[in-house]
């Protein structure tokens, strides 16, 4: 039927969408979570053979960037920590330490975040010591020459005063003199959150200038054991001069290191769904940056830049100064330090997608919302009406034009009877029935496509920000970024066994059904016996391909359904058109009769 052709369109482009989804993203992390335990596992047992660099010599350069050097890692976590001396970090947001044996920061835990849902459990490790297997930390140092002697790098032990303690309100100085007479000297600080400023001067007390250039970089000897998603950028990112926001996945960088054009300004680092590890460099002066992957002994990745030279006359000083970025990537912190420090495009530090202007301003939406109710569940279903009040206007045009066709209905197929098979002169019979009667026939396929960039972006929203990250909703949705945990195939936990993958089927996917089921059957029956099977099993298919979506996003679809409804509802019976959906049900559950003979 003519009427219903905007319907279908609208189920061709969802299923496209869902579909994709399923194919793209669920189907390969499904497999690749049930093997990741194993291969950590195996991992573990797996002996590496690596270059020593933590005590002995400085590490070789590489090609125009910083050191490449490593540990070997042999080492627990908390016996990599006591092998060196070290000066403790506790702030509101950060535990840790720092390693006086290069100056690393290799010891971060995030105080404000657990791994699971339950608050007992452990807090989030972001850096660890290059000798464990798990090694990821930012180290600042210089490169010299024979001239100006041995300079920080990797295997420099600086000097601190006893008991000194890192913590918002008290930084710490290092020092470090060599046989040259430069001396180094580092102060450290750290905010209320999760940015560090480490300032160097150098001072040369020498008879002879020293020439030297300084270096930055983020090592990790692992990467993510979850699968990558093709909505989600993991792995090197930067904002570099002209080339702009630059992000490489580690894939990518095992093939060929990337090394962006020499410029001024910017920053680097690596990211992870919901962490990072970024510097910010000296902006003033030109540097080179370089994505780099190692394959010698344990594979590594590292982020590095290295500054043009400078030198220091005898008698002078010259200071530097980085900044340091390492924690959570919660919005609100991420878009103040790009405004209080100049940090040219750090926003995009979160991964906000193609579709940034519309996904942004709904995360900024949903969090007023959730600052005024505390729920994220409830911003949700605000936010859905908000989007539903900006899109009423096209909604309206929508279901107008569905009323209209509709309307149309009898004239149509009188016109289909009188033509017969003359489907060219039914055509131009029926353009210009629609100029009579002022009806765009396509009319209602544009709200549909326009709202497909909404749909993802809200997707994107739930998915990459740590805000959604174990956030509870009512009942039992302790995280909105995750699936629903209860599943009809085990009667929602009352059954002792857990439901195959495939069957995983929660209650707010059986609510997102119900509700679609309802919004389907507001246009009558297709003729068409083909679509009428594709309009019955359609919320069905929906129902267990939505399982595997958060939990946020279902209750968006269900809730959205729901307002679509009513919308519709209240449309068409203003245009005096008939709701057909109690006359569907009815039809739907009344038992048929076979005629009498």
């Amino acid at each position: 039927m003519e009427n219903n052709r905007n319907y279908f369109i609208a189920i061709a482009l969802s299923v496209l969408i869902v579909l994709g989804w399923q194919f793209l993203y669920m189907n390969p992390r499904i497999e690749a979570q049930r093997k990741a335990q194993e291969a950590q596992k195996a991992q573990q047992q797996t002996e590496q053979t690596q270059q020593p660099a933590a005590g002995g010599q400085a590490p070789a350069q590489t090609s125009g960037a910083a050191p490449s050097g490593q540990a070997a890692a042999t080492a627990t976590r908390e016996q990599a920590l006591e092998k060196t001396p070290r000066i403790a970090i506790d702030t509101a947001a950060l535990s840790g330490s720092i390693n006086l044996a290069g100056a690393r920061l290799d010891d971060l835990k995030l105080k404000g975040y657990h791994e699971t849902v339950d608050d007992s459990s452990p807090t989030i490790t972001l850096f660890s010591p290059a000798e464990t297997k798990d090694g990821y930390f930012t180290e600042l140092g210089y490169i010299g020459s024979d001239t100006t002697g041995a300079v920080p790098g990797p295997s420099t032990l600086w000097t601190a005063p006893e008991g000194a303690k890192l913590t918002e309100k008290t930084p710490v100085t290092l020092s470090y003199t060599n046989d040259k007479g430069l001396t180094f000297t580092r102060t450290i600080s750290v905010d209320e959150r999760y940015m560090f400023t480490v300032a160097d001067k150098i001072e040369n007390t020498g008879q002879a200038p020293a020439a030297l250039s300084s270096y930055g970089r983020v090592m990790r000897y692992n990467k993510p054991t979850t699968p990558s998603v093709y909505v989600l950028h993991e792995g090197f990112i930067g904002v570099i001069g002209d080339d702009g926001l630059i992000e490489s996945k580690y894939s990518a960088v095992e093939k060929e290191a990337v090394s962006p054009a020499k410029s001024a300004g910017g920053w680097l680092g690596i990211t992870d769904k919901y962490w990072a590890a970024t510097i910010v460099p000296p902006q003033s002066s030109a540097y080179e940056a370089k994505f780099s992957y190692f394959s010698d002994g344990q594979p590594r990745y590292q982020a590095d830049y290295k500054n043009d030279a400078f030198s220091v006359a005898p008698g002078q000083s010259i200071e530097l100064k980085n900044l340091v970025f390492a924690g959570a990537k919660e919005v609100p912190v991420i878009d103040g330090y790009e405004a209080s420090y100049s940090i040219p495009k750090f926003d995009r530090l979160i991964d906000w997608g193609w579709f940034y202007f519309i996904t942004k301003p709904m995360f900024k939406l949903m969090d007023f919302f959730y600052r005024f109710f505390g729920n994220f569940g409830v911003a949700i279903l605000c936010t859905t009406i908000v989007v539903k009040a900006l899109f009423f206007p096209l909604a309206s045009k929508q279901y107008a034009s569905m009323a209209n066709m509709k309307r149309m209905q009898p004239k149509m197929e009188e016109l289909k009877a009188k033509f017969g098979d003359d489907r060219m002169g039914l055509q131009q019979a029926m353009m210009q029935l629609y100029k009579d009667e002022k009806i765009n026939p396509i009319a209602g396929c544009w709200p549909v496509a326009l709202q497909i960039p909404i749909f993802f972006s809200l997707y994107k929203v739930i998915y990459i920000t740590i805000e959604m990250r174990h956030a509870p909703f009512f009942g039992w949705i302790k995280d909105l970024s995750a699936p629903d945990p209860t599943t009809i195939v085990n009667l929602f936990g009352l059954l002792p066994f857990e439901a195959p993958t495939f069957l995983h089927l929660g209650v707010w996917p059986l609510i997102m059904g119900v509700t679609m089921f309802l919004q389907m059957r507001m246009n009558p029956t297709p003729p068409d016996p083909t679509q009428a099977m594709i309009f019955n099993w359609m919320p069905l298919v929906f129902m267990f391909m939505l399982a595997s979506f958060p939990a946020g996003l279902v209750i968006y679809w269900a809730w959205n359904n729901t307002l679509s409804v009513i919308q519709q509802s209240v449309i068409m019976k203003r245009h005096g058109v008939k709701i057909e959906l109690f006359d569907n049900l009815r039809g739907l559950f009344r038992r048929k009769t076979a005629p009498s003979k």
